[in-house]
């Protein structure tokens, strides 16, 4: 039984949910989000918690019931709450800044980085911190991850793009050799 699948979900006031044979609409604040659904499992709404079974016991339903409550789960997390991801630039000259709909990257380069800003993600720069916010989950990480893949910390100085809290494993230089004559 999946321990995942089997937890309701509980729906916020300020959400209205519409579940359909195929799909399951979330919306908030003016914010909406769709959850296909498959068709081996299904999704009932009973006052405020959403709950999901699935059709059978084999194994590509189990595997079905943990991914589709986890999906609405953070669909109704997304549009009520929203998801944010913070990278930390490390390195001397290193810096971003938004301009409109863009991020310029400078990274040590000989060229400026421009990233072009994905429909529904919000970017906001301070110092050397990039907040990336938005309401779908995924997204939000994916951006995250083409950013820091631009210039990933290096383990000798700690050069690059990391996520803020994350450990970067440091190296040793090398080591110098003592010149020695024998007598």
């Amino acid at each position: 039984m999946s321990r995942i699948g089997t937890k309701p979900i509980e729906i916020p006031d300020n959400a209205t949910v519409t579940i359909d044979g195929g799909g399951f609409d979330v919306s908030s604040q003016g914010k909406s989000l769709h959850v296909d659904i498959h068709p081996k499992v299904s999704v009932l709404q009973e006052g405020n918690m959403v709950i999901v079974k699935r059709s059978s016991d084999d194994k590509f339903s189990k595997s079905l019931h943990g991914l589709t409550r986890s999906l609405i789960k953070n669909a109704v997390e997304g549009v009520t709450v929203g998801f944010k991801k913070d990278l930390e630039i490390n390195g001397v000259g290193y810096r971003a800044q938004v301009e409109s709909d863009k991020v310029i990257l400078k990274l040590g380069y000989s060229h400026d980085i421009e990233y072009k800003i994905p429909e529904g993600i919000e970017f906001e720069v301070k110092k050397n911190i990039i907040s990336i916010s938005g309401i779908d989950k995924q997204q939000v990480g994916q951006v995250a991850a083409e950013i820091r893949e631009y210039r990933k910390p290096e383990p000798y100085k700690g050069k690059g793009i990391k996520y803020v809290g994350e450990k970067i494993i440091r190296k040793v230089g090398k080591a110098v050799k003592s010149a020695t004559t024998g007598a």
